[in-house]
C-alpha cells in the first residue's frame, strides 16, 4: 500500500492507496466514471458550544477538531455541494453513494444529494445500542445516526445483494433499521497517549453490512473522509478494492498500519447468498440428457401425493396430463402454478431426493 502525497493524475486509478490533500482536489484528479462505490463521512458541522462535562465534571472528548468548523451554513452547503459533485462525476453509471450524518447535517446533505441529481434509494437509521447519554439532561440521548443510499441518477441500475443481506439478518428481509453498537473495546483505535486515535471512529460491522449489501469483490470503493480507514480495512478484508482520501497526517498514518495488519479472506469466503433468479437457467431436459434421470424414471410428489414418469424429451406424463415440470405439478394439486423444482423429487438408495439437488449439480459445474 502506498501513500501519495498529491492527488494522482487522471491516466490511472490508485487503488489500495491513501491520498493525501483535500478531498475535493483529489476526486476531481482522479478518472471519472472509475469507482463503483462512495461510502462518505462527512463533518458534521456540529456547531458545539464550550466544553461538555459529564455529571462527575470530568470532560466529555467530544467532536472540538478544526476540520468539523465552519464558519455558517453557507460555507457548509458550499463544501457540500462541491464534493458531492467530484463524488457523482467518480461514479461509474451504476454506482451509488452511501453518507452518514446526524440531526446537525444530515438533512442539508439530502437536499444537496438530490440537487446534485443522485436518486434516494433508503435513509437508513443506525441506531446505536451503547449511545453516549445526554449530559446535561435538556435534550433526548442522540442515539441515532442516519445514512443515505442513493444511485448515480434515477432508474439508474446498482448493486442490490438482497439475499446476502437477508441471510445476515437470519433470513429474515434486512429492514433500514440497523440496530449496532459505536465503536468501542478492542476496536477502538487509540493513539500513542492512550487517547482516540480519532473521534467519529465507524465500526466495522457498519461498513461489513453496507458493502456486503452493496458491492461485489473486486468493486473499487472509495472513501473520501478516510480518517482511521474502517472502509479500507473492511474492503480488504471483503476483498474489494478501496482508495481512500485524507488530509490528517495523523489519521493517514493510523490508518495505513491498521490496513497493513487486515488479511484478505480467500475466495471461496468471499461468496454470500444470491437470488435463484440470478443463478443460470438449467432446464429440467439437460439432467435428462446427461442421464442423471432416466426416461421412464418415476418422480414423486415431496407430499407423497403424486407420480410421473420421466419422457425422454424432459417433459413429464402422469395418469391424464403431460408437460413440463411444472405444468404437470399445477394440475395434480389444482393450483394455478407450481415450482417444479421444489415439487417432485426421485429415489436413490432407497433415499428421496429432491430434483433441485441434480440442479444445483449441473449449475455448481457451470460456475
Amino acid at each position: 500500500m502506498t501513500q501519495m502525497t498529491k492527488p494522482t493524475s487522471a491516466d490511472a486509478l490508485p487503488i489500495n492507496t491513501i491520498l493525501a490533500g483535500d478531498c475535493i482536489e483529489a476526486m476531481n484528479a482522479l478518472p471519472a466514471a472509475s469507482v463503483d462505490l462512495i461510502f462518505a463521512d462527512p463533518p458534521y458541522n456540529l456547531q458545539l458550544k464550550g466544553d461538555l462535562h459529564r455529571p462527575d465534571n470530568s470532560r466529555v472528548d467530544a467532536v472540538d477538531d478544526e476540520w468539523d468548523q465552519f464558519s455558517s451554513f453557507k460555507a457548509y452547503d458550499t463544501f457540500t455541494r462541491a464534493w458531492l459533485k467530484a463524488a457523482r462525476r467518480l461514479l461509474k453509471p451504476d454506482g451509488a453513494i452511501w453518507v452518514i450524518g446526524s440531526y446537525h447535517n444530515i438533512f442539508r446533505v439530502g437536499a444537496a444529494l438530490q440537487d446534485e441529481g443522485f436518486w434516494i434509494l433508503n435513509d437508513v437509521v443506525w441506531r446505536k445500542s451503547n449511545p453516549m447519554p445526554n449530559f446535561r439532561g435538556k435534550r433526548l440521548t442522540n442515539a441515532h445516526e442516519t445514512m443515505i443510499w442513493a444511485s448515480k441518477s434515477e432508474g439508474a441500475k446498482y448493486t442490490f445483494n438482497y439475499e446476502a443481506l437477508k441471510a445476515l439478518n437470519e433470513g429474515i428481509q434486512m429492514r433500514s433499521d440497523w440496530v449496532l453498537p459505536i465503536c468501542n473495546g478492542g476496536e477502538r483505535l487509540k493513539d500513542a497517549s492512550g487517547d482516540k486515535a480519532h473521534p467519529t471512529q465507524k465500526p466495522q460491522a457498519l461498513l461489513h453490512r453496507i458493502l456486503i449489501g452493496a458491492t461485489k469483490p473486486g468493486d473499487v470503493v472509495l472513501d473520501p473522509f478516510f480518517g482511521t480507514g474502517t472502509t479500507g480495512a473492511v474492503a480488504k478484508m471483503l476483498g474489494r478494492d478501496w482508495i481512500g482520501i485524507e488530509r490528517e497526517a495523523k489519521y493517514r498514518e493510523v490508518a495505513e498500519k491498521r490496513i497493513a495488519s487486515v488479511r484478505r479472506l480467500d475466495k471461496s469466503a468471499l461468496e454470500v447468498s444470491t437470488s435463484k433468479r440470478a443463478e443460470p437457467r438449467v432446464p429440467f431436459g439437460q439432467l435428462v440428457e446427461r442421464g442423471l434421470l432416466r426416461p421412464g424414471e418415476e418422480l414423486r410428489s415431496m407430499n407423497g401425493r403424486h407420480k410421473a414418469k420421466v419422457r425422454a424429451d424432459g417433459t413429464l406424463i402422469g395418469n391424464d396430463v403431460k408437460g413440463s415440470i411444472h405444468q404437470v405439478g399445477a394440475h395434480l394439486e389444482g393450483a394455478p402454478s407450481c415450482n417444479g423444482w421444489t415439487y417432485w423429487c426421485f429415489k436413490r438408495d432407497g433415499k428421496t431426493v429432491p430434483i433441485d439437488v441434480l440442479r444445483q449439480q449441473i449449475r455448481a459445474e457451470m460456475n
